[in-house]
Parts: structure tokens; C-alpha cells; sequence
């Protein structure tokens, strides 16, 4: 698989070290003063796209103009999902995107949902979330923290987020209950940048032939 890394940063960095640990060529990588407009598109058969909230959307239309099947990465601009998605279906496009390609996050969206429905039974407990990133990160609350509560958000309306920036931290996601009795919480904790790149390189594998709007879940029924 040939593939276009947009965004040179750590981890555009890491990215590229996993594609070439499992047999891929990097076709070639844009990072912020390259042209992506004049990139040839007949060179890659999939980009990852982990750039800036500021530049994504430039960064999608052209790799949509140019048949690239994309996998997007960045956060920060899930307000102009939906004419994406449409446009991606309806000129038969081939994208995916997810807010944490990380398996472990999605195990954990998966025990939010269970743990939401329990609880929404006991009026007494009401939930928060907290997510703490490095400093450099731009957008807040986090695409994770976002997608967390907008997957019980059929349970619980506009939980409260409390976004936290600071040192290196790779990214914590804590749901909360609390009660005037006590605290129930889960927890994740990213150790490194690794899960979250391995993954978007999954879902470029993944694209391969594919045509149609793709999320995290329809990876990761792809692996079952």
C-alpha cells in the first residue's frame, strides 16, 4: 500500500514508522509549507490525514477532488461532518474518519455506553467527563471527549466536559458519576502516540477497494 502521510508532526512521525513496519511505501509526506494540490494522486492509493483543525478541511476536498481514499485523524472540525458525509456518498468516495483510531478507546466507548445505561436508572448520580492533553493540542474538549458523550447522549444531555492541557500528556478520557455518597469513574490512559497511529494505518488497509463513508465501527467489525 502506497501511502500519502498529511501532516509531518509526531504524529504524521509515527504514522510513517508503523506503514513501514508492516510492509508499506510512503509515497510521500505533506506537512505545512508542501503543496498538496499539486501532489499526484495516481502515486498513493491512501492518505492519513493528522494535520490542524485550520487546514483539514482544505486538506478533504482536495483529496476528495483527487479520488484519494483518506483516512482523517484530526479533530476540530466535526460541525461540517454532515456535508462531508454527504459528499463522500454521493460522488462515491472512499473515507474514514474517527476522533481516536486507539482499539483501547474504542473498548472504552464501549463500556461508556453499558455503564451509561445502567446508571441512567438512578437519578442520584449525575455524570461528568474530564480529558487532559499535551499543551499543543489545539482543540478542546478533545474529538474523543465529544464522540464520548455524544454516544449517551440518548441517556444523558450536554454532559459537562472539563478539558485540561498540560506537559506531554499522550490523552486521559475519566467518565464520572457522582452521587452525594460517592464516585464511580472508568478510565483511559494513552501510554504513547502508538494505538492511535497503528490504527489509522489499520483503516487505510481497511479502505483498500472500498467505496462509501466509513466510521471507527465499521473497522473494528472488519476485525471480528
Amino acid at each position: 500500500m502506497r501511502v500519502l502521510i498529511i501532516g509531518y508532526g509526531k504524529m504524521g512521525k509515527m504514522i510513517e514508522q508503523i506503514a513501514l513496519e508492516r510492509g508499506h511505501e510512503i509515497a510521500s509526506i505533506i506537512d505545512v509549507n508542501d503543496d498538496l494540490q499539486a501532489f499526484d494522486s495516481t502515486k498513493v492509493d491512501v492518505a492519513i490525514e493528522f494535520s490542524t483543525p485550520k487546514s483539514v478541511l482544505t486538506n478533504i476536498d482536495i483529496c476528495l477532488q483527487k479520488n484519494i481514499p483518506l483516512v482523517v485523524g484530526t479533530t476540530g472540525w466535526y460541525d461540517s461532518l454532515p456535508q462531508i458525509k454527504s459528499k463522500v456518498e454521493n460522488e462515491n468516495k472512499s473515507f474514514i474518519y474517527a476522533s481516536n483510531f486507539a482499539l483501547g478507546v474504542y473498548l472504552f466507548r464501549q463500556m461508556n455506553v453499558n455503564l451509561a445505561k445502567m446508571m441512567s436508572s438512578f437519578s442520584a448520580y449525575k455524570p461528568t467527563m474530564t480529558e487532559i492533553h499535551h499543551i499543543h493540542k489545539l482543540d478542546a474538549p478533545s474529538g474523543t471527549a465529544l464522540t464520548l458523550a455524544k454516544d449517551i447522549e440518548d441517556k444523558y444531555k450536554d454532559v459537562k466536559i472539563t478539558s485540561i492541557r498540560e506537559g506531554e500528556e499522550f490523552g486521559t478520557h475519566i467518565v464520572t458519576y457522582e452521587s452525594e455518597e460517592d464516585i464511580i469513574e472508568i478510565k483511559h490512559k494513552a501510554k504513547s502516540r502508538r494505538a492511535l497511529a497503528l490504527g489509522a494505518v489499520m483503516a487505510g488497509e481497511f479502505l483498500q477497494g472500498k467505496k462509501g463513508f466509513f466510521t471507527m465501527d465499521d473497522l473494528m467489525k472488519s476485525l471480528q
